[in-house]
C-alpha cells in the first residue's frame, strides 16, 4: 500500500533521494537551543476562557488530529501567530 504524500512531504522526498540532507554533529547544542527557544515561545502563564460554537470546536478538534497536537495547542498557535503578524490565509 503506497501512502498518499502531501506537496511538502513529496519535497522532503525528493531532497532526501537527492542526498541534499546533511548530518548535523553538534546535536546537543542545536537540541538545547530548541528545547530553549520552545520553553520561551510555548509559556503558558495566563488562562483565557471564551465561548465559542460547538461546530467550530469540533472543526478545531479534527484539524489539531489531522495535524497530530492537542486541540488547545492548535487554538493558541492560531492566535500567536495571529497576534505577531504571521498568520497567512490559505
Amino acid at each position: 500500500m503506497k501512502l498518499k504524500l502531501t506537496e511538502e512531504e513529496k519535497e522532503l522526498e525528493l531532497t532526501f533521494e537527492r542526498n541534499e540532507w546533511k548530518p548535523v554533529y553538534n546535536q546537543k547544542h542545536y537540541l538545547n537551543q530548541f528545547k530553549k527557544a520552545a520553553k520561551n515561545t510555548l509559556a503558558k502563564d495566563k488562562r483565557m476562557n471564551i465561548r465559542i460554537a460547538g461546530k467550530d470546536i469540533q472543526l478545531l478538534k479534527t484539524k489539531a488530529l489531522e495535524i497530530g497536537i492537542p486541540y488547545q495547542t492548535l487554538v493558541s498557535s492560531i492566535l500567536h501567530q495571529y497576534v505577531t503578524g504571521k498568520l497567512k490565509e490559505y
